[in-house]
């Protein structure tokens, strides 16, 4: 008999699917399975498990929609060789079945990942970019004043499409995709500020926040920017 790989060895006592994901999911923490390895046949897989071809079936299905792995049509399963997006969707809706008590550390977080993109942003951006950025805040502008129709839903746009400028700054593509799934998570939170600012009058205010942002960008002068950040968020207008 064939010797086994360790990982196919690690069986524990939780379900069935949940014992083949752990077995192979093992398998790529040791490094036994490498980015771009081939999956066993499935029968051949599940003779080594010891357990069902449809177990076999169901884990590789869960690991493929959370991008762990990949299923090329006639050629087999394999381990991802790259990032996924969808791989943060266990974190996704972790936060989202969380409780109340979550929103403070999911707003520090949304603050660490701006600063952290902002800093980044400053040693990548371009004359050119910075240009970009402020044609977005004039935009920004018309959408806060009503001159595009719905001044909330239109500041709100203009609002994300600044910050995934921004975002794009940094040209790297794991920070982008973090910092959507963080602006996802935070979306209610975020359009009840902007909401609350233009029907506060207090428009002006918001604009300017968003035109410093651009000018720490452009002076690169990051001296106070964790502050700042933090108090741009408006948290007492938003959680009152």
């Amino acid at each position: 008999m064939a010797e086994h790989a360790s990982y196919l060895r690690n069986l524990k006592s939780e379900s069935v699917v949940q014992r083949v994901i752990n077995c192979l999911t093992d398998g790529m923490v040791s490094g036994e399975l490498k980015p771009g390895d081939k999956l066993p046949p499935e029968p051949e897989l599940a003779s080594q498990l010891g357990v069902a071809r449809t177990s076999v079936r169901e884990a590789t299905k869960i690991l493929a929609y959370l991008g762990v792995l990949e299923s090329r049509r006639a050629e087999g399963t394999f381990v991802s060789d790259g990032f996924k997006e969808s791989m943060i969707d266990p974190m996704v809706y972790g936060i989202i079945m969380g409780r109340g008590d979550d929103f403070d550390s999911l707003m520090e977080l949304r603050e660490l990942i701006e600063v952290g993109i902002i800093r980044l942003a400053v040693k990548k951006e371009t004359d050119e970019d910075l240009e970009g950025l402020r044609v977005k805040l004039c935009e920004f502008e018309d959408a806060a004043s009503g001159k595009l129709g719905d001044p909330v839903r239109d500041a709100f746009l203009a609002d994300d499409a600044f910050h995934d400028a921004v975002s794009a700054l940094c040209r790297n593509e794991l920070v982008d995709k973090i910092n959507r799934v963080v602006r996802t998570l935070t979306y209610s939170v975020r359009f009840k500020t902007v909401e609350t600012m233009i029907n506060s009058g207090r428009a002006r205010e918001h604009i300017d926040a968003h035109w410093k942002i651009y000018e720490i960008l452009k002076s690169k002068k990051l001296d106070g920017l964790e502050e700042f950040i933090h108090s741009t968020y408006f948290l007492d207008v938003v959680k009152n």
